[in-house]
């Protein structure tokens, strides 16, 4: 695939990788963790999207869903809750890779359960920042 076009989008609390529990999510931003890895994809275009807010993050999706080859979606803790999320991932056609920093099934019985997991094309956790490289991995090699 040349010129693959992809959105990644991280939702509430995720602005704060890099100092938020690195124990669990590390030391590093994703803005510096983005810089150097797509070095290894030129020909990847990303658009980077965070927003602590349900309701910008399903505009993101909505904007983005129908011009995009892929979207890569961590949606922190509204993986867990928001039925409107899947519905905005359904909407479009862009094939959804739900990435999560941590193996959240090895974490509180609450992040078993993922309200987004079967409107997305796949699902990649417990990886660090890597999670989201094995994503556009997953999307340009579809």
């Amino acid at each position: 695939m040349d010129n693959v076009n992809l959105l990644i989008v991280n939702g509430p609390n995720l602005n704060l990788l890099g100092k938020r529990e690195p124990s669990i999510y590390g030391d590093q931003s994703i803005e510096e963790y983005l810089e150097n890895m797509l070095q290894q994809y030129p020909e990847v275009n990303v658009t980077y999207f965070q927003s602590n807010s349900e309701g910008a993050l399903i505009d993101k999706i909505h904007e983005c869903g129908f011009d995009v080859d892929g979207i890569i979606l961590n949606a922190g803790a509204y993986t867990h809750t928001s039925i409107a999320l899947h519905d905005a991932i359904r909407a479009v056609p862009a094939p959804v890779v739900e990435v999560h920093i941590s193996n959240v099934h090895a974490r509180e019985s609450f992040r078993h359960v993922s309200m987004i997991s079967a409107a997305c094309k796949g699902v990649i956790c417990g990886f660090g920042l890597n999670s989201y490289r094995l994503a556009i991995e997953a999307l340009i090699n579809r």
